[in-house]
């Protein structure tokens, strides 16, 4: 049994390359809540190499970036840190259900693509535990569309050549968030974040995934789903590009 800390280990470059960002949208969103400013405090969760990260600290919020994985926080901490030169960003390392960050001292929790790797109660209280009055939790999911016929026959390949379903699922906020919420109250919102890819892209977006097998643990499964993936761009693309819709899914309420 893989460990959920170690899924993504030997994943990281490949995961800050070709992973999909967010909306400017979802961001104006989350800086217009009530209670926000630039001068929040942010702890985002389970931040991996700093994708939503980047965006906040882009609006000048101080950001503490808890990662458990080291190949994913160290390409974090040089990307975020040491090339662009964030004085607001902190890099933690820890898990999502034992942060270590003071209590009462963080505004706003962010987690992008892994609350579904979280111990769920766990989390819930360390949330409570560090989040100061009235702080609310942020939860963000990028998911395909799958009312199309490209992200229906995307979804075949990976399930098919994937080493684990863990994570698979057609959604990621396929957890029931009302247990996770209090009283089960929570705003959502839906932004489109379709994208246009090339094959290396596309590619790389796919086998960034943590059930993706990898190249050097198991070539057989690697080298036919790069394959399958190569043949699926070929019959969707045009002018080099496949389109590829996706939403960005967010929640957000007090725990």
């Amino acid at each position: 049994m893989i460990k959920n800390e170690e899924r993504f280990t030997g994943k990281a470059d490949i995961y800050g390359k070709f992973r999909s960002s967010y909306t400017s949208e979802l961001i104006d969103h989350i800086c217009s809540l009530d209670g926000f400013s630039k001068g929040s405090v942010i702890a985002d969760i389970g931040s991996g190499t700093g994708i939503l990260s980047r965006l906040l600290l882009e609006r000048g919020n101080v950001v503490y970036c808890v990662e458990p994985n080291d190949d994913m926080r160290k390409l974090a901490e040089n990307d975020l840190g040491c090339v662009s030169g964030f004085k607001n960003f902190i890099s933690v390392n820890a898990s999502a259900e034992n942060t270590g960050l003071e209590k009462e001292s963080i505004d706003f929790i962010t987690v992008a693509q892994a609350f579904h790797w979280f111990d769920e109660e766990a989390f819930k209280l360390e949330c409570n535990r560090i989040l100061r009055n009235n702080g609310k939790v942020i939860l963000v999911w990028n998911t395909r569309d799958y009312e199309s016929e490209i992200i229906k026959s995307d979804f075949d390949i990976r399930k098919k050549y994937c080493i684990d379903t863990k994570g698979l699922g057609v959604s990621g906020s396929s957890s029931d968030l009302t247990s996770f919420y209090a009283d089960g109250v929570f705003e959502k919102l839906i932004f489109k974040n379709d994208l246009s890819l090339d094959c290396e892209t596309y590619i790389g977006m796919n086998l960034s995934r943590s059930y993706a097998p990898k190249k050097d643990k198991d070539p057989e499964k690697y080298q036919g789903m790069v394959k399958e993936l190569h043949s699926l761009f070929d019959k969707y693309s045009v002018n080099g590009l496949i389109y590829f819709p996706q939403f960005t899914e967010c929640y957000i309420g007090n725990v």
